[in-house]
């Protein structure tokens, strides 16, 4: 009987416009079993047709790269070529010895992974790949929102751990997510901050009073406007919010984050 067939080598475009980084990441990746890096770019333009000619399963891609092509833009154009190809140009995966092979490792600790189960070949080998995972010092709300807009699979910060950058190059390469926790923290704020009531600065500075603790006429010379028209203030905030107390518009304000 034959034995499962052997999981082949990731293999790696590395681009990034600091040749002493690029050096260092490639003095990393070969330490790594079963990490191969096929080809190297040092700007945007040169990383979409690098992508295109090798074929790779993973694209690490750096954002700020200096004049000409960002790592976002790259990004885009190299996940469009891929989707755009017709199966039938495709390469096969190729198979590699055993030596170059290794088991199905658990996601490192700190990084958030999402997705399918691993397969016998690479998944962006599998569809014509590659995956695109960012490597950046940069985590800035628009750059993340870029990115992930642009098709990138992943999202590392260059000061994680090296065996969270491994697991994270072998999930983008089943076509799974993997985020550093800073990342994570800000995707998920977004995603709660989608349904957030929209209040008025007048509403929200009447909320800050209420978490206070201050009644409506201490409330009122608080901000020098009349009692009124905080209580006006105040039923629009409770039929926003959906509650009818002030101990709930407290609550429900703390819980997401509207409070000044």
């Amino acid at each position: 009987m034959t034995g499962p067939e052997p999981r082949r080598a990731v293999r790696i475009l590395l681009c990034d416009d600091h040749a002493v980084v690029r050096a260092g990441l490639l003095a990393l990746l070969a330490s790594a079993p079963g990490i191969e890096v096929v080809g190297e770019a040092g700007g945007g333009e040169e990383a979409v047709a690098l992508a295109a000619r090798l074929r790779p399963d993973v694209v690490l891609m750096d954002l700020q790269l200096g004049p000409g092509m960002d790592g976002v833009e790259a990004t885009r154009r190299i996940v469009a070529e891929a989707a755009n190809r017709p199966a039938a140009s495709r390469p096969a995966a190729p198979r590699t010895t055993a030596s170059r092979t290794t088991e199905p490792r658990t996601p490192a600790p700190g990084t958030i992974t999402s997705g399918t189960a691993a397969s016998s070949k690479a998944a962006g080998a599998e569809r014509g790949g590659p995956y695109v995972l960012v490597l950046t010092t940069y985590d800035t709300d628009a750059d993340v929102t870029r990115a992930i807009d642009a098709g990138a699979t992943g999202y590392l910060l260059k000061a994680e751990r090296p065996e969270e950058l491994f697991s994270a190059i072998r999930a983008a390469a089943e076509g799974r997510t993997t985020l550093s926790p800073p990342v994570a923290s800000r995707v998920m704020a977004r995603v709660r901050g989608a349904g957030r009531p929209a209040l008025t600065d007048r509403e929200r500075d009447i909320l800050g009073q209420l978490a206070r603790g201050l009644g409506n006429r201490e409330i009122a010379r608080a901000l020098f406007i009349s009692e009124a028209t905080v209580k006006t203030h105040l039923g629009r905030i409770y039929d926003k919010l959906g509650v009818d107390t002030r101990a709930g518009a407290v609550a429900v304000a703390k819980e997401q984050r509207l409070l000044p």
